[in-house]
This record gives C-alpha cells, sequence and structure tokens, in this order.
C-alpha cells in the first residue's frame, strides 16, 4: 500500500482496539535479563529471598520499565505489523504520557492492548499515536498504560 492509502485506512481506525495480543508470563529468568540490560538489580525485582519477606505482594516484581518495553512485541509492532503495510520502517518516536497502575507480581501474565489514538502526516511519512495498555491476568488494574508516538516511513 501507498503512504496515502495507509494513512486513510488509519484515519478509519482511530479510537478502535487494534491489537490485543496473547498472554506472556513474567517469569523470574526474564526480570532478572532485564535488570542485567539495565543495571537495576534492586531487591524488590531480583532477590526473591527477600521479597517474599518483605514486599508487599510477598515475591519479586516486574520491573516497570520492562511492562513498557514489551510493547513493540505485545503491540504487534514485530516482523512486520498488518496495521502499516507498506512501511519501510516503524520508529518509536516517543512517549507522550506513561503510568504504572499496577505493579506485575512474577509469575502473571500480562497481554498488551493498543487504541489506535491520532494519525498524521508528517516530513517523510506518517506519525502515529497509540495507546499500549498492559493488563494483568485477573488484575483490577493495568500495569501500564502509556501514549505511545511512532512514526512510519514508506
Amino acid at each position: 500500500m501507498t503512504q496515502q492509502q495507509v494513512f486513510g485506512r488509519l484515519q478509519a481506525m482511530v479510537g478502535k482496539e487494534v491489537q490485543v495480543s496473547d498472554w506472556l508470563e513474567i517469569t523470574q529468568q526474564r526480570i532478572n535479563a532485564f535488570a542485567d540490560a539495565t543495571d537495576d538489580h534492586q531487591w524488590i525485582h531480583c532477590n526473591p529471598e527477600r521479597a517474599a519477606r518483605e514486599a508487599p505482594l510477598g515475591r519479586t516484581i516486574a520491573h516497570g520499565y520492562l511492562t513498557l518495553s514489551l510493547y513493540p512485541g505485545l503491540g504487534g509492532l514485530v516482523d512486520g505489523d498488518a496495521r502499516f503495510p507498506g512501511a519501510r520502517s516503524v520508529i518509536n518516536y516517543g512517549i507522550n504520557r506513561l503510568r504504572f497502575p499496577a505493579a506485575v507480581p512474577v509469575g502473571s501474565r500480562i497481554r498488551g492492548h493498543v487504541t489506535l489514538l491520532a494519525v498524521e502526516e508528517v516530513a517523510g511519512g506518517l506519525q502515529v499515536t497509540e495507546q499500549y495498555t498492559a493488563e494483568i491476568e485477573g488484575g483490577g488494574k493495568p500495569a501500564c498504560v502509556a501514549e505511545v508516538v511512532i512514526r512510519l516511513t514508506f
């Protein structure tokens, strides 16, 4: 599809949920790998024994930024995206708003929900604003709510 065709297609989807991922289990191994990548080894994330004794949930929790970092995969942006046919690149451009309403305990499952908020033409392509919400299975509040901005080139 051309940029103009994708633009028209996306305009028709503004305000709609465009992606719901499969459930993903948050394991201690994933949390530890994220801690290694970011040098954030705070005990509430990486020390199951201490977390069992002292943490409010009685176990370790995922980093908030780990739940955010899962947006590309849970948001359907990896390995081609049916929402953006013909796009040569899909680039993270920024975040307008970000909140972590609830902690994700180890062993929990999350899934991503993506709602298209806006699409506009910009120099070199399109700018798309989406709301990414990481839902915790059985939880009352989401783990992450982010208004993310991506840029598409054609």
